[in-house]
């Protein structure tokens, strides 16, 4: 009888942990679902693209028909750029922004978790078209009238209009709640110019996610229209199908820097602790972001060179595209500058930022090249866009983000990860990307396609994609040695002072994993490198880096973020499937909407 009791009071225990993190508000757990979730989306990815590369390693190779193969390829992209790299960068908004300017929590906490559940329920919805035999084969860039309903009928354009919809409110959602939280949240003392490069990274990134995002939802929901109500937004006849391409790359140039200024904000922390130098040129390195965005929003033309708008809109942009070059230059200058004369220690997260500045560098470097118009001319639409592509997300994005999971993964976990087993996943990653990618150089130069389903064997492609093969199933290998290295770390790891790595910042004068208020005072910032600063140069008194003792007020956990999201996704759903469900959807929507408006905070 008494163990029957234990049983079930064991059971009752784990509902009541589950029912916690669904219900949760608090920015640190949001941070860890977005990162576990992000990471089984990154194996979704990967495994498509693993896909995509079997069929490539053989000439008139038949081990998938075109149509699986055009979701494979297509889904590869849109559950990277949306499901992956995304997620994972706001896995470190939300974990470590609080904690770098001395907050307890996020400004909307209870958006937070909308924002999660609206990204998983999102990335559900648009993965949901394989059970369908009707995934998204239409290419990530979705361009009209391919993507009409005369030339792809059925469910597959839909789940790519609808999934890319939902996930829009995750994101704006998400933007505007950390945007509001870094200005008016900061600890006292923490100007602008002292604020951690991460959170400026970060900053500049929300305002690009407020500004580029809307472009996005207005073509989707055009497009929506024209697949469903027979609208004629992007018609064939008079040429408007341009129009989608300008609304798509408003938002997909500017998408580029939303996925690359965080892995710069990361490197930019991960550099200068294991370097013992602050960042070089902080000041630098802070406008080049800011100017980065700014002409990020003037370049996106140099994606339609080809389209045919003539001399003046080719030779404007192609201007504008060769400035862009300059500020991220400047950042690769300062990140080179603080590692000269630096005491360096080579953990895997230091391995890691030193690699991402070679490889960025390089897909930099091929991308300034399509800044020329008769070269672009050459080039596009063929693997050395692939390549270019690659090199500035995976060897960009990627490697940045794998930096900060092993920079903050003691503060997140409180264990250390297997150094040993970590420079492992370093050298098989870094020799299986450049493997995977670099011949893809050689490739589009000889000519070859992107997105080509098959291709002879007499065109000589033959060597150059059975290596990129090769590579893409050793960087497949790698991933899964991080993944064992999380699980066993969390399991096993040895233990982490609050402090391992004699870093700068506030998130490390907390416990680790920081309790659920973040810190017992709130911090009294006197410096740019504010920790550095308390260990360093403060003596007695003036080492007093704390406030007063205060009240500390944090939110409860709540279900409806959870049921509005729910009820988005059906919203979303019914125009896929049928519109009772989209009936039923709005009503849960609105309940929920009423429900959290009148819902206490205390």
């Amino acid at each position: 009888m008494a163990q029957a009791v234990a049983a079930r009071e064991e059971q009752l225990d784990r509902w009541a942990v589950i029912w916690d993190w669904i219900t949760t508000s608090d920015h640190k757990k949001i941070g860890l679902l977005y990162f576990w979730t992000s990471l089984a989306f990154f194996f979704v990815g990967g495994f498509l693209a693993l896909g995509v590369r079997s069929q490539l390693v053989v000439p008139n190779s038949a081990m998938m028909s075109p149509e699986v193969y055009n979701q494979f390829f297509t889904m590869h992209a849109l559950v990277m750029i949306f499901l992956a790299l995304m997620p994972m960068s706001a896995a470190f908004f939300n974990f470590i922004i609080p904690l770098q300017i001395g907050a307890r929590d996020v400004a909307f906490p209870r958006l937070n978790s909308f924002s999660y559940w609206v990204y998983l329920f999102g990335g559900l919805l648009l993965c949901s078209g394989f059970l369908f035999g009707a995934a998204p084969d239409i290419g990530w860039t979705g361009y009209t009238s391919l993507s009409s309903s005369q030339y792809t009928p059925g469910m597959s354009g839909d789940f790519y209009v609808m999934g890319l919809q939902v996930l829009g409110f995750s994101t704006v959602a998400a933007g505007l709640n950390f945007f509001v939280t870094i200005v008016n949240m900061r600890a006292p003392g923490m100007s602008l110019m002292r604020m951690p490069a991460f959170v400026w990274m970060s900053l500049v990134t929300f305002v690009l996610i407020l500004l580029a995002f809307p472009a996005l939802a207005i073509a989707l929901f055009a497009l929506m229209m024209d697949r469903n109500f027979d609208t004629v937004f992007f018609s064939a006849a008079d040429g408007s199908v341009v129009m989608w391409q300008h609304l798509f790359w408003i938002f997909g140039h500017p998408e580029v820097y939303i996925l690359i200024l965080p892995a710069f904000g990361i490197i930019s922390e991960v550099l200068p602790t294991f370097s013992r130098k602050p960042l070089f040129g902080y000041s630098f390195v802070v406008f080049s972001g800011i100017t980065i965005a700014f002409l990020g929003f003037g370049v996106w033309v140099h994606h339609m060179f080809t389209v045919g708008m003539g001399p003046i809109p080719n030779m404007v942009f192609a201007t504008t595209t060769m400035l862009i070059a300059i500020p991220t230059g400047v950042k690769i200058l300062n990140w080179l500058a603080t590692l000269w004369g630096g005491s360096i220690r080579l953990t895997t997260a230091m391995l890691f930022a030193v690699a991402f500045v070679g490889m960025f560098t390089i897909g930099g470097i091929s991308g300034v090249m399509h800044a020329a118009v008769p070269i672009d001319y050459w080039q596009h639409d063929t693997y050395f866009i692939v390549a270019h592509l690659h090199y500035v997300l995976f060897g960009g994005t990627m490697f940045g983000l794998i930096a900060g999971i092993y920079y903050w993964f003691p503060k997140m976990f409180g264990r250390y990860m297997n150094e040993a087993m970590g420079k492992w996943h370093f050298w098989l990653t870094l020799i299986g990307f450049n493997l995977t990618f670099f011949p893809m150089h050689f490739l589009g130069v000889d000519g070859m396609p992107r997105r080509i389903y098959t291709y002879p064997s007499d065109f000589g492609w033959e060597l150059w994609n059975l290596v990129a093969t090769i590579g893409a199933y050793l960087l497949g290998f790698a991933t899964l040695l991080l993944v064992i290295n999380l699980i066993k770390s969390i399991r096993a790891g040895q233990a982490a002072p609050n402090d391992p790595w004699d870093a700068r910042t506030l998130e490390w004068t907390t416990t680790s994993p920081p309790q659920k208020h973040n810190f017992d005072r709130t911090p009294q910032v006197r410096a740019r490198d504010d920790f550095w600063d308390q260990k360093y140069n403060r003596t007695g008194e003036d080492a007093e880096a704390e406030g007063p003792e205060e009240h500390i007020h944090l939110p409860p956990g709540s279900y409806i973020p959870l049921l509005v999201a729910f009820g988005l996704m059906l919203l979303g759903a019914g125009i896929i499937f049928t519109l009772w469900l989209s009936v039923i959807g709005g009503i849960i929507l609105t309940v929920g909407l009423f429900a959290w408006a009148f819902e206490p905070n205390d």
